[in-house]
């Protein structure tokens, strides 16, 4: 999958089937090195993609050659993490004034890792949410993406554990503060 920039655009719920077969290769191939079997499954339950994220025209597709190579968001809204089917979303438009705007639903898919998308899309909800008022972001990081985020000026708030899934999954929520432009 060598070669060609990497372009974005915004995503459309055509893209949907796309998308959830790009995160169930990331969920399976990434978290490996970090989760055991039981906890990739339960990873499964409570992560995903919010169509919310879609429906607010907030949520990138980055491509190499016309090939999905990655996808994430931003949001304005009060849930931090999770998709459609986790429970305890909440739509309700949060204040920039005073919120972090909320970076969601990032995945890479495995063929496409250490090659910027993870870093194109963070700059590009970071650049959305600036525009929008936001001075700070913060996102709930699974193991796998932690480096990443770390290494974009993430820094770590709270570590937590989530067993709405069945097993508990470890993930740190994270938050940066956006340099005014």
């Amino acid at each position: 999958m060598a070669g060609g920039a990497l372009e974005h655009r915004l995503a459309t719920r055509d893209d949907l089937p796309a998308l959830a077969a790009l995160m169930d290769a990331a969920i399976s191939e990434l978290q490996k090195p970090f989760l055991n079997a039981d906890e990739i499954a339960s990873s499964r339950k409570i992560m995903g993609l919010d169509t919310q994220l879609i429906d607010d025209g907030t949520y990138f597709i980055v491509e190499q050659n016309g090939v999905i190579a990655g996808c994430g968001g931003w949001s304005r809204r009060a849930t931090l993490y999770g998709g459609d089917r986790s429970p305890g979303r909440d739509a309700a438009l949060i204040d920039p004034t005073t919120d972090p705007a909320r970076v969601r639903a990032m995945y890479t898919h495995p063929d496409f890792t250490r090659r910027g998308v993870g870093r194109l899309i963070l700059s590009l909800c970071e650049e959305a949410a600036r525009a929008e008022g936001f001075s700070r972001v913060e996102l709930m990081a699974t193991m796998a993406g932690e480096p990443l985020y770390r290494a974009c000026g993430y820094q770590p708030v709270e570590r937590v554990s989530d067993d709405r899934g069945g097993t508990a999954v470890p993930l740190l929520r994270m938050m940066k503060p956006l340099q005014q432009t």
